[in-house]
């Protein structure tokens, strides 16, 4: 399997039809599948949901759009419009494969793995037939990793040609039903990253906590790590690389997060219009009714704002920038005015918003959901205004 190049791109003819194609799947195919009832005890879709779905999109040519059959990576830009079309329903990210953590691990193994590794661990992925889990976050109550990654108590040490890892992660996506594992952990030089084949016995699942959100299979679980044994040849990079490999995958996943959530809330934003179109209340439609109509135009001066915003950080990526900062600002923004146009969208549609009839109710619970991982908006800003600090150079003498 050749190489994914994150910025080789397919050219706006090729990408305008890849996302045309995907848009159609979801529209027919998927958005169908809303009301299967196959769900885990969390809420969270079945893995015979997924495979059913996935098989569909390889029968339509959809299946991972994003990569194209040689191996490229469409650019950042590009990637933004064909995942955009994937999130039009909640599930179209597991049925196309462009989900998280899939999308950032394959994205990652992508630029950095070696051909071997890209063998072993990207095609099973790349092919929808495998999942994959990416193993940081640690639990707060044992002062573990979370926003701050430096805080990581997992630790690694080299006994012969394997790595010993033990410790402890909270809130890993997907880690349930995982065939692939990216795991972070620290050793005497700092952080590594370590790939493992799933499951294996001393990676042990505790609990997997009800959250707010239910669009991921496997939940997010809380993971215990006994002596876990790593081949060294499976450690990416070497010891004391693993925040610059984490970092190399964190700017894209973060956008790409900002690309599927928009796709959901212009979904939403298609349904609260058409009900506000529709319903008739105190001798009018809603739509006639200044409070309602209101809340649909800020409704669409917020989604262009998150298109534009996602558009100019993709712009920096596919330029070479690591665009940490600009990422930073880019989930900032896009994530609160998700968070806007989902909450209005419940609010036009009164009751209706707030129940199962529609996506609506689910759609805001994610983008709730997702203003917390990847980073929450008070992290990014301070990580802003210690940014705006170091690049000050004071008042001219």
């Amino acid at each position: 399997m050749s190489s994914a190049n994150p910025t080789a791109g397919a050219g706006p003819a090729l990408t305008a039809e890849i996302a045309a194609r995907v848009e159609a799947f979801v529209r027919e195919v998927v958005i169908p599948y809303e009301r299967d009832p196959r769900r885990d005890h969390h809420d969270c879709p079945s893995d015979d949901l997924v495979a059913e779905m996935k098989q569909k999109a390889r029968t339509a040519g959809v299946l991972t759009p994003h990569i194209l059959e040689d191996g490229r990576h469409l650019s950042q830009r590009e990637t933004a419009i064909v995942l955009q079309a994937s999130g039009l329903s909640p599930l179209g990210p597991l049925a196309l494969n462009t989900a998280a953590p899939d999308e950032g691990n394959m994205y990652l193994l992508g630029k950095v793995g070696s051909p071997e590794v890209r063998e072993r661990f990207l095609r099973p992925l790349v092919e929808g037939r495998a999942r994959s889990a990416f193993f940081m976050t640690e639990p707060a109550a044992e002062g573990g990793a979370g926003s701050d990654p430096s805080m990581m108590r997992t630790t690694c040490r080299l006994d012969g040609n394997h790595w010993v890892v033990n410790g402890r992660k909270a809130f890993i996506t997907g880690a349930d039903g995982a065939q692939v594992g990216i795991l972070m952990a620290k050793s005497d030089e700092g952080a590594c990253m370590f790939l493992v084949d799933l499951p294996d016995p001393s990676i042990r699942i505790e609990r997997v906590p009800n959250t707010i959100d239910s669009s991921m299979p496997g939940g997010h679980a809380v993971v215990a790590i006994d002596n876990l044994r790593v081949p060294a040849d499976q450690m990416l990079g070497q010891s004391g690389e693993g925040f610059r490999y984490a970092q190399m995958r964190l700017a894209p996943a973060r956008l790409s997060h900002c690309m599927r959530w928009l796709g959901a809330c212009v979904r939403a934003n298609e349904i609260a219009t058409d009900y506000a179109c529709r319903r008739q209340a105190f001798g009018k439609t809603l739509i006639d009714h200044e409070g309602v109509g209101f809340m649909l135009a800020d409704n669409l001066i917020d989604l262009r704002q998150a298109e534009l915003m996602i558009d100019w950080c993709a712009g920096i990526l596919d330029g070479g920038e690591p665009g940490g900062a600009e990422s930073s600002m880019t989930k900032v923004a896009v994530s609160e005015a998700l968070m806007r146009i989902a909450d209005r969208c419940v609010q036009v549609m009164g009751g209706t918003g707030l129940s199962s009839d529609t996506i609506v109710e689910q759609v805001f619970r994610e983008v709730r959901a997702f203003r917390i991982y990847d980073g929450p908006t008070e992290v990014h800003k301070w990580s802003l205004a210690k940014k705006i600090k170091r690049d000050w150079k004071g008042p001219e003498a």
